[in-house]
């Protein structure tokens, strides 16, 4: 858990693809848009469990 106090925050939203300068578009470095996703991984159990303690289904349907 991370917990940061701040003041003060600002954002830049904005839809669609990149708003590159006329000069930048020469250039060879690449430029579009990563997706990003929020999710869960596979379930990894503490090294305390057994083995027989099964990860439960309301883990694994994550």
């Amino acid at each position: 858990m991370l917990r940061l106090d701040l003041d003060e925050v600002s954002a830049k939203l904005r839809t669609g693809g990149p708003n590159d300068e006329p000069d930048d578009l020469s250039l060879p470095h690449w430029a579009g848009v990563l997706p990003l996703r929020k999710g869960y991984g596979t379930p990894v159990p503490s090294d305390d469990l057994d083995g027989a303690t099964a990860v439960p289904d309301y883990l694994t349907v994550l």
